[in-house]
């Protein structure tokens, strides 16, 4: 049977275990991925506890953290999502969310034009991110949010 988290208390202490056996083991996210079927960044949301992992994929990743039978069990509890109370204090997230401050609205009114009375889902996701040369120098990052769009309807 599912089982979920009705605080996030559990989830962090399972996040902060993951965290050091994988920089014990000098693994990656994406030696983490690798081999358990799903995206690189869906199993990293699911490490730092943001989603459940489905038993086979928590028994790949149990096995490359050497985690035990309790700690692969709580892999797969559907955790309380979010991770931030207020306003983020780390800069890379902080860029995000500086991000959603100056185009969240913008993108809000697109999404109303061009799909009407809804929202983007972040249930129904996909996220990726990719690492471009930029032809200024340096380097550029694409990250493609990827929602279904779900309608209000009314009741």
């Amino acid at each position: 049977m599912q089982q979920s988290h009705a605080y996030q208390d559990p989830s962090l202490a399972l996040t902060t275990s993951i965290l050091d056996a994988k920089a014990r083991k000098n693994l990656s996210w994406q030696d983490l991925s690798d081999g358990t079927g799903l995206g690189l960044a869906y199993v990293t949301a699911a490490l730092l506890g943001q989603h459940p992992l489905p038993e086979a994929a928590a028994k790949v990743i149990g096995e490359k953290l050497e985690l035990d039978a309790d700690a692969v069990a709580r892999l797969q509890i559907i955790p309380l999502r979010g991770s931030l109370a207020g306003v983020p204090t780390d800069p890379t997230i902080y860029r995000f969310y500086e991000m959603i401050q100056i185009y969240g609205t913008t993108l809000k009114a697109l999404v109303h034009e061009q799909f009407g009375d809804g929202i983007i889902s972040a249930i129904n996701f996909k996220l990726d991110m990719k690492k471009v040369e930029d032809p200024e120098g340096g380097s550029r990052a694409v990250i493609t949010l990827d929602g279904k769009f779900l309608p209000l309807r009314p009741f």
